[in-house]
């Protein structure tokens, strides 16, 4: 049985078949305590931890997500029973962070990561569409950038103890969500929890990480990436990734109609805003960091439980940058772009063209 849902993974459907997983999921998350439309967001999970974890006082989105845990978790097993965990490290680092910085703060500009976006869709949120176009066109310019040479050097082999420090704190952040330690003078933090708003929301804790645990194990098998979709149908032809967005879509609305949750519309969609130009301008943003990072985030955190260090470091940039975008009013509310959010994603982009006009190499004709 095994065997025979490992080569179906590892067959050009295996995306198609994570996508339908995950589009069920995802919604069912959601009715299960989730918040609505946000059943499984990497980019809105990583901004809750930062939180959690006191890296911004933003008190309504405070909560460890074990759904990101989950992800590291069960991509290490899975890499470990087929023999794929393979530690590396050394491209680029200090950009990658960056990368994962200013991706995370385009992604709260939208309010979202291009998971979520296909969620919002596909539960009649209209407003998602400006940041699926905003995402795509981002993509697009990414590829311009690896036509011409882009790249930001070869990783290189590293010892197996490198490769267990994601996983390591994976587990480290299910021990801090568990025992809730307060270490503060007040008798509060090191660890903080949301009594309001969308990180109060959540499933219960051992179904969220069972959930984690296995898109993890299924995304790590079949490839699963949202924005690697994208590249590979407009720059390689290729559509077997693709499959995987049309099932997470497809999946997930069905879901959502079954479940009562599908509710078309621009107006009071929970957790968005209706200013267009910036869900548009934000995914631009984020779909050019994830492009020149090598995956969306989601597809980051699993290359992280194979031992990836240099999607370890993008992880971190992408909570830092959670923690930026809060504390200096880049993120967006339901009302709207924070004040410095256009700003912030004018200089990501800047930043992002830049290293993509500077980091290419002469390519042979």
């Amino acid at each position: 049985m095994f065997s025979s849902l490992n080569r179906l993974l590892m067959s050009r459907m295996g995306p198609a078949v994570t996508g339908a997983v995950v589009g069920i999921l995802a919604p069912l998350l959601s009715f299960w305590g989730n918040p609505a439309n946000m059943g499984i967001c990497v980019a809105c999970f990583s901004r809750d931890i930062a939180g959690a974890l006191g890296m911004h006082r933003a008190a309504v989105v405070q909560y460890i997500r074990p759904e990101l845990s989950g992800f590291i978790l069960g991509s290490l097993a899975a890499a470990l029973v087929y023999r794929e965990f393979k530690p590396r490290a050394g491209s680029s680092p200090i950009i990658r962070f960056f990368l994962g910085m200013f991706a995370m703060i385009g992604a709260l500009v939208f309010l979202g990561c291009p998971w979520r976006a296909y969620i919002r869709l596909s539960a009649g949120d209209l407003t998602a569409i400006a940041g699926i176009v905003g995402l795509t066109v981002g993509v697009v310019i990414g590829i311009y950038f690896l036509w011409t040479g882009f790249s930001l050097g070869r990783s290189y082999q590293a010892k197996k103890p490198m490769g267990m420090i994601m996983p390591a704190l994976a587990v480290s952040l299910m021990a801090l969500l568990i025992l809730a330690p307060s270490f503060g003078p007040d008798g509060t933090g090191p660890i903080f929890f949301s009594e309001k708003g969308p990180g109060s929301q959540f499933a219960p804790i051992w179904i969220a990480l069972g959930v984690g645990l296995i898109v993890g194990w299924l995304a790590q098998r079949s490839r699963f990436c949202t924005v690697g979709a994208i590249r590979d149908l407009i720059m390689l032809k290729d559509g077997h990734l693709f499959k995987g967005v049309l099932a997470f879509i497809v999946a997930a609305f069905v879901t959502n109609f079954l479940l009562g949750q599908f509710n078309p519309g621009m107006e009071g969609q929970p957790v968005a805003h209706t200013n267009h130009l910036w869900n548009f301008m934000g995914m631009v943003l984020s779909g050019l960091a994830f492009t020149l990072a090598g995956g969306c985030p989601g597809r980051q955190f699993i290359m992280s439980g194979e031992g990836d260090g240099d999607s370890g470091i993008f992880i971190l940039g992408m909570i830092v940058g959670a923690g930026i975008a809060h504390t200096f009013s880049f993120a967006s509310s339901p009302a709207g772009p924070g004040p410095f959010g256009p700003g912030a994603t004018i200089v990501g982009l800047i930043f992002c063209l830049a290293i993509g006009f500077l980091m290419r190499e002469k390519v042979s004709v």
